[in-house]
């Protein structure tokens, strides 16, 4: 039996996708032997085309049609880009990371409105978003206090402008319904609140809280591979 491909879909306003899920790739590779891409999202600057949500949900699409099967692995505003992507055949399993589960009709805008301290974000000169008011400390203090002070750095290395249409574009479809999935739940989270998480995470097959910051793929890759490992049993 040919094991699964695990694609990993990011979050928002990041860059580079290998290096953020790095370590957890690579332990699972050690571990599994399974391999792993992330997925290129345009609306981040990370393919010749441009494009918002329904650009990212089809460059998802088309990854996953190169795949007989896949473990989709989806980190905050990923989540919202497995939605948009709709069923597809070749997916087996999902995990939310810190993410989310929208109903259609939902924009990536709408999620985090309801929000008690939004990640502070504007327009820049192109017209699309950024993050402000941020550098590499506090940036670092916010997504990835329990990372290493190399690692936050490397990080804020990575963090770029996004389309604005990834956080205004109402949902069409919800892609993570009739499939087997695990909400993980990031209880040291200072991104999401994990209020947030939790009425998202109520709408997987299962949930499970782990105690990292936002991106427990980076500070905790173990956690994260035992969560994939699960689904291989």
């Amino acid at each position: 039996m040919t094991n699964p491909t695990v694609l990993f879909v990011h979050g928002a306003l990041v860059r580079d996708g290998a290096w953020w899920w790095g370590p957890t790739a690579d332990l699972l590779r050690e571990r599994t032997g399974i391999e792993s891409r992330a997925v290129a999202l345009p609306s981040c600057g990370e393919t010749e085309a441009a494009g918002g949500l329904t650009e990212d949900a089809a460059a998802l699409r088309r990854a996953l049609d190169e795949v007989p099967e896949a473990l989709l692995v989806g980190h905050s505003y990923g989540g919202t880009v497995i939605a948009e992507a709709g069923p597809h055949p070749a997916v087996s399993h999902l995990l939310l990371v810190s993410s989310y589960l929208p109903p259609v009709g939902s924009s990536q805008g709408s999620i985090m409105s309801g929000e008690p301290d939004p990640v502070a974000v504007r327009q820049d000169d192109d017209g699309r978003i950024v993050v402000d008011g941020y550098d590499a400390d506090s940036f670092g203090a916010r997504f990835l206090q329990d990372a290493d002070e190399a690692t936050r750095r490397e990080a804020w290395s990575r963090v770029t402008s996004q389309d604005v249409r990834a956080f205004g574009t109402p949902t069409t479809a919800a892609g993570w319904t009739d499939v087997d999935s695990t909400a993980i739940v990031c209880g040291d989270d200072r991104s999401t609140t994990v209020a947030l998480q939790r009425q998202h995470a109520g709408r997987a097959t299962r949930a499970v809280e782990l105690p990292t910051g936002h991106h427990p793929f980076i500070s905790r890759p173990d956690l994260v591979v035992e969560q994939l490992e699960a689904f291989l049993v």
